[in-house]
């Protein structure tokens, strides 16, 4: 019962924060789900890798509200999401597959550099400069294939690489976020379905509820309760400082960073 409240609290502290500063809770969500794994007495050396693609299968659900949300508002550019989803599909299913073969060590070094690089960026309000153009149907695969591996290495929809990436290809900012909503379903799709997939045919006995690497109760009620919390997140954009609530958020994810660095350093 003390995971399942867990379950339900992770998920609505991450959808708040996913409402209020219209990004994903990959990076909130894994930490704190290898916390509760490691309670629960699941097998070491699969812990992170049952975080990262149970966090993948709940982010798909989170993508379609989001994707949904910016269509209606005319901010999906269709076009780009077209010509990068093939790149993205394969370069998830890629790195899901590698994540599979990674010790747990070198997988949780991976996340945590991403979650300094991430918190950091945040931090600094660090943006590209927009002085290129989008490259050609070849050039858009191969960018889709590197987006698509780091997002599925690190457990998040994508939108930390792709706006940026948009950006600096001249894509305005509002039309940059709203196409990586769109772009975050095919991402979490893909990378389920490989942490699922790689998690089967692994010999080492999983949980029970667990479909491959995907463990269902959490699966469930994070998503769940994220759900439910995102349209309050959203609502508090509007009237409390989003500037002081993005400074916590960043402060969340070094502590958790750094947790979970600690505990694998042991």
């Amino acid at each position: 019962m003390e995971a399942w409240f867990i379950y339900l609290l992770t998920g609505g502290v991450v959808g708040f924060f996913a409402g209020l500063l219209g990004i994903g809770g990959g990076l909130l969500m894994v930490p704190i789900l290898v916390s509760v794994f490691v309670s629960l007495g699941f097998p070491d050396d699969r812990i992170l890798h049952l975080a990262l693609g149970t966090t993948t299968a709940i982010i798909v659900l989170t993508s379609i509200a989001s994707l949904r949300a910016h269509h209606a508002h005319g901010a999906v550019n269709w076009w780009i999401v077209r010509y990068i989803s093939p790149g993205i599909i394969l370069g998830a299913l890629a790195g899901s597959t590698l994540a599979g073969q990674l010790p747990s060590q070198v997988l949780g070094m991976i996340f945590v550099l991403f979650i300094y690089c991430a918190a950091t960026q945040m931090w600094l309000n660090i943006r590209p400069h927009a002085g290129y153009s989008l490259p050609g149907k070849a050039g858009m695969f191969v960018a889709g294939g590197l987006i698509g591996a780091v997002s599925s290495l690190v457990a998040i929809g994508g939108g930390l690489l792709t706006v940026p990436f948009l950006v600096a290809c001249q894509i305005g900012m509002h039309h940059a976020i709203g196409t990586a909503a769109a772009v975050g379903f095919p991402v979490a799709l893909a990378s389920a379905v490989g942490y699922g997939l790689n998690g089967m045919i692994q010999t080492q006995p999983l949980p029970e509820y667990a479909l491959g690497y995907i463990y269902l109760p959490a699966f469930t009620l994070v998503a769940m309760a994220s759900v439910l919390t995102a349209p309050l997140g959203a609502k508090t954009a509007h009237v409390l400082p989003t500037a002081a609530l993005k400074k916590i958020f960043v402060g969340l994810l070094y502590l958790l960073g750094t947790k979970l660095l600690l505990d694998f350093w042991n």
